[in-house]
């Protein structure tokens, strides 16, 4: 498997910016007391308007590539939202990805694992959110534990393959999405040493699934993004995030838009949130990719 990856890695290299078919597996630790059956499903879902994956038993990455001559230098590991039972995969993954790789970054898609689910997760969630909310958030804070350990698992592949990507190793970062927000807010606060990302952006992350807490000692460099209008209320979640970087001294900034709603990610509605990725890059531009 390794020796596809690379031939196909080189394949891409040569011919322009690109991702690779291959899904790349996580190490992982097993889930206890958390059983998957009948495979992982990916799927169009009328409800989000949006290819989704569902039912992720086992993590793994695609990857995106720069343009020949055009790497930066720097990664980033993209975790899509979807409340932990499903992926919004395309517009805060895929499309995510590949514009960072236009832009010279490596990136990896991550499919992290989620709550066990049936034919259509997102239906479930979606009946679940209205009827048994408490439910929900119950089956959630079972499996997100280990959504973290595979973000931390991805990054930690990264760095271990930093020298065949042509990275440097100590420019990994972590971008998630809502419920992958929350997965940036694990890696951000739990990981260390191999696991640690190197700067971390939380897009309107799920602070309601993994609460604010004080920075810890080893906080990296952080940019938010929310809008204050998120139906989640997750506006105030991500300003209190910022708050607790700043408070400890460490490196934060955050960009709340009066308007964009919730789950914004690429898709386009003529909004100035529309740009939030330009922002990102303007920020990493300073704190990632300066010399």
């Amino acid at each position: 498997m390794r020796n596809t990856i690379l031939a196909l890695a080189g394949l891409l290299l040569t011919t322009g910016a690109g991702w690779s078919q291959d899904s790349i597996p996580l190490p992982h630790t097993p889930a206890e007391n958390v059983m998957w059956s009948g495979g992982e499903k990916h799927y169009y879902s009328p409800i989000w308007d949006n290819e989704v994956v569902t039912n992720v038993s086992t993590p793994s990455l695609q990857v995106f590539l720069p343009a020949a001559g055009t790497g930066n230098g720097a990664a980033v590991v993209v975790a899509p939202g979807g409340g932990l039972y499903g992926l919004s995969i395309e517009s805060e993954g895929r499309q995510v990805a590949s514009w960072l790789a236009e832009k010279g970054f490596t990136a990896f898609v991550l499919k992290y694992r989620l709550v066990p689910t049936g034919k259509d997760g997102i239906q479930e969630i979606t009946t679940l959110g209205t009827e048994n909310p408490r439910e929900l958030m119950a089956q959630v804070a079972r499996v997100l534990p280990f959504s973290i350990s595979d973000g931390q698992q991805a990054v930690a592949y990264v760095r271990a393959h930093a020298a065949e990507y042509g990275l440097d190793p100590g420019k990994i970062g972590f971008m998630g999405f809502s419920a992958g927000g929350a997965v940036t807010m694990g890696v951000g606060y739990e990981a260390s040493g191999k696991t640690a990302a190197d700067f971390i952006v939380p897009v309107y992350p799920w602070t309601t699934a993994y609460p604010v807490a004080p920075a810890p000692d080893n906080a990296v460099p952080m940019l938010v993004i929310c809008a204050s209008d998120d139906p989640l209320g997750l506006a105030a979640g991500s300003t209190a995030l910022y708050q607790a970087w700043l408070a400890a001294g460490k490196t934060a900034a955050l960009h709340i838009y009066s308007v964009g709603g919730h789950g914004f990610g690429m898709k386009q509605q003529g909004l100035p949130s529309d740009s939030w990725i330009e922002r990102f890059y303007d920020w990493a531009k300073v704190h990632i990719l300066a010399p």
